[in-house]
């Protein structure tokens, strides 16, 4: 009974229901002094899931009530941050752990100190050489200018400015960019999935010693960040001495063989010694397993589940479905890939998580969306004077930074802005600079990366163990 130790315990919420539908279940007792009275047995479930906060009584008698709504307090956001809080790191010295992110059209880089006796905080590096002046941010472009001696020029923001764009041009530069797809596993090559569709990299350069430049830029970033947003920074970066560790992920799909050319690239970069002690101090993660992490310790403490009224299902559960775990799918639509994972959370006697079903990748993350349009734009412009490569390739540029993170309505029409005013070209739906095209046009553009996600949930599914309730999406 609760009551035996009631200073341990601290009220969350109440629950009301109608029991009058449990009056089959009543039964006439007799107590010691000769008096009848009634008992009831049930059971009070309380599932806690990501996105519900369900309550639910059920009757041995198998009585389901009715759902209800309920809206998650300070409080028992509370409750869920404890169940998943950090303890204290054990270490015996100070440590540095450095993630890095590194995605098709973004990247970016996490970072924790470990002292011993304090609890972990993860940090994110916020400040990039070329974004200071809009006070930073935690991604770069995964974008690298090489010159014809494939020593690296810019990279990530620095190579969007404008000066480096013509330098680039006047030096007969290469820019590389999706370079990541490079990596992918031979298996999961489709037929949407052209050689030509990936830029291609140059001759004499392969993709090892291109991550490689870019972990060693990524390196560097974070070490200048945490030197300069530290008070006594440049002390503090010593102190690690050998003693950082690394954490890079990778899509679900990527197995020995990428994960392979990851390491040699980590070594390359300098950021481990070759050999095996070097690379102990280096770990692999999926990308579906870091979603899982992030929406845990995200979604679950925000102020938008705070605010989110969480609503049960109308239809019962049956009634042997299991009280004590719940699951869990996780999508990260990314720009290359979209990893989903699935997983059983389990409550008691902590929140814990399982993989119920082996990991789905596809290949149909949104720069297929963007390869999609611009393949309609060649061939709707084929014969316009707006359908030369160097037009089609502004048209395009424009559609993946708005028209394509704007759209949301198949009908209502989309424009690409993409010149002055006076540029026309009424035949092709050009005016005043702008390009009309039809909302379920591109719609059709978003439509398989859509399919890939419902095909590969339907998979997991099959293999699932438990049904899933619950979905988060991580962008």
């Amino acid at each position: 009974m609760l009551t035996r130790h009631a200073e341990c315990f601290t009220e969350r919420c109440k629950i009301h229901a109608d029991t009058s539908k449990a009056a089959k279940a009543l039964r006439p007792l007799k107590s010691p002094d000769g008096k009848t009275y009634y008992s009831i047995e049930l059971d009070v479930i309380l599932l806690f899931g990501l996105t519900e906060l369900k309550a639910q009584i059920g009757w041995l008698e198998k009585v389901w009530l009715s759902s209800f709504r309920y809206t998650v307090s300070n409080r028992e956001r509370a409750v869920y941050l404890a169940m998943i809080s950090r303890k204290p790191y054990r270490g015996r010295e100070r440590k540095l752990v450095l993630a890095f992110d590194v995605g098709t059209t973004y990247s970016g880089v996490s970072y924790c100190i470990l002292d011993p006796g304090e609890l972990p905080k993860i940090h994110g590096v916020a400040r990039y050489p070329a974004q200071e002046h809009v006070g930073g941010d935690n991604k770069i472009p995964s974008i690298l200018y090489y010159d014809q001696q494939h020593v690296v020029r810019a990279v990530g923001a620095e190579a969007l400015q404008q000066h480096i764009i013509e330098e680039a041009e006047d030096k007969n530069w290469i820019k590389l960019e999706w370079w990541k797809l490079h990596l992918r596993p031979k298996h999961l090559s489709t037929p949407h999935i052209k050689d030509d569709d990936v830029p291609p990299l140059p001759r004499g350069l392969d993709v090892v010693k291109v991550l490689s430049d870019f972990l060693r830029y990524l390196f560097k970033c974070a070490r200048n960040y945490i030197i300069e947003s530290h008070a006594g920074g440049g002390v503090m970066w010593k102190s690690f001495k050998n003693r950082i560790e690394f954490v890079l992920t990778h899509p679900n799909g990527w197995e020995g063989p990428q994960q392979q050319q990851i390491r040699r690239a980590a070594e390359l970069a300098q950021l481990i010694p070759r050999g095996e002690d070097g690379q102990l101090r280096l770990r692999l993660l999926t990308e579906g397993e870091a979603s899982l992490h992030f929406c845990v310790t995200t979604i679950l403490t925000s102020d938008a589940l705070g605010r989110t009224p969480i609503l049960c299902p109308d239809e019962p559960d049956e009634p042997d479905a299991q009280p004590d775990y719940q699951g869990v799918a996780i999508i990260d639509a990314g720009g290359g890939t979209i990893d989903m994972g699935v997983y059983s959370m389990k409550f008691s006697p902590s929140i814990s998580f399982e993989e119920i079903a082996p990991a789905e990748c596809r290949l149909q993350g949104s720069v297929f969306v963007t390869l999609r349009a611009q393949q309609f734009l060649k061939s709707k412009l084929v014969n316009s004077r707006y359908g030369t490569d160097e037009m089609i390739q502004r048209m395009t540029e424009v559609f993946d930074k708005t028209t394509k993170l704007g759209f949301c309505n198949a009908n209502d029409p989309q424009y690409i802005k993409f010149g002055p005013v006076r540029d026309k070209d009424p035949a092709y739906d050009i005016r005043s600079g702008q390009l009309k095209i039809a909302g379920d046009e591109v719609a059709r553009f978003f439509e398989p990366s859509i399919k890939a996600i419902a095909k590969a949930f339907e998979q997991q599914q099959k293999s699932s163990s438990s049904p899933v309730k619950v979905f988060l999406f991580a962008f």
